[in-house]
């Protein structure tokens, strides 16, 4: 399992959270999602044999949100 924080824009709420946290939980590979409002970062723990950053950083992409 590998772990990445990625540094997340526009998340303001607890809806933000709930749909970074959300659409990032739906890929096949991601084990854990876990948004911190404060720091705009969510951290991510993953397999890397079944998803990649890129992805995950489009998945957060389409809910609306962009990535540092």
């Amino acid at each position: 399992m590998m772990k990445e924080t990625l540094n997340v824009q526009g998340m303001t709420c607890g809806h933000c959270k709930m749909s970074v946290e959300g659409a990032l939980k739906k890929l096949d590979g991601v084990t854990d999602a876990e948004v911190n409002l404060d720091a705009g970062q969510v951290d991510v723990t993953f397999d890397d044999s079944k998803v990649n950053v890129p992805a995950m950083k489009e998945a957060i992409e389409d809910q609306g949100y962009d990535i540092a």
